[in-house]
């Protein structure tokens, strides 16, 4: 049977190490210790998007960190007050931590499609595949057949979609300068929203960087969800009805 599980990885540029963050903070004391428990909490934050939670209710604290990455309780103490410091790590509104630089280091994907790729490398190195050519299925027993990966357009236009307006005019805003806005748009929010506006920008942000989850348009989703609330928080509308006898006033 084909292993279709899923697992994460970091995505790290071979300039990680000389970027001027981690040089600074490698040239601290203890400083090869802080880097090491930075990489370990971006492993142990992947599957929760960047939080670092023991379980689906419960953060992880400097002493659960300390046990699971088997450093001393003090040093990850130290550590964690650099990371915020450095704005590597966040605390989120419930006290969990958050790695802040997630998003630009994680991938996706499944262990029969990491067989795949590494297949196609060792063709490659072979010269068995050419670069650019038909994929080719790695070896399989047989009953074990190689799935086609499947991917709806939807979600390719709809990336696309994010990637183009991120690049373009809007501007980032939010605490995880996340939440991308024209000009145009801000001022409209401002102008729909005054006394508001800035609590769902801050909730916007928040919300897509502990979720992982992607909007289309940013003021469009801002624009729902306040039209939302204003409707629960309207008070229900009460039919009166009068009856009027002949002869009589109202």
């Amino acid at each position: 049977m084909s292993d279709n599980r899923k697992y994460y990885y970091l995505k790290l540029k071979e300039n990680f190490y000389n970027s001027e963050t981690m040089v600074i903070l490698e040239s601290m004391q203890d400083g090869l210790l802080y880097s090491n428990l930075l990489l370990k909490m971006y492993l142990m934050s992947l599957k929760s998007g960047g939080i670092l939670m023991l379980n689906d209710h419960l953060p992880h604290t400097p002493q659960t960190i300390a046990t699971f990455t088997r450093h001393q309780v003090g040093t990850v103490e130290r550590a964690l007050k650099v990371f915020l410091e450095f704005g590597l790590v966040e605390i989120l509104t419930d006290g969990a931590y958050y790695m802040a630089d997630i998003q630009l280091l994680i991938g996706q994907s499944s262990t029969e499609g990491e067989r795949k790729k590494k297949e196609r490398m060792r063709l490659k190195r072979q010269k068995l595949l050419p670069s650019g050519g038909a994929d080719i299925c790695p070896p399989y027993s047989q009953g074990d057949i190689c799935p086609p990966e499947i991917r709806d357009k939807r979600l390719d236009i709809r990336d696309k979609s994010i990637e183009n307006r991120e690049s373009e005019s809007a501007r980032a805003y939010g605490r995880y300068q996340n939440v991308f806005l024209t000009d145009e748009e801000l001022a409209d929010l401002q102008a729909s929203f005054p006394t508001v506006w800035g609590q769902y920008i801050e909730k916007l942000s928040e919300y897509m960087a502990s979720t992982g989850k992607r909007y289309q348009s940013h003021a469009a989703t801002i624009r729902r969800w306040a039209g939302e609330d204003a409707k629960k928080a309207a008070p229900p509308i009460r039919n009166r009805y009068y009856s009027v006898k002949e002869d009589e006033t109202v």
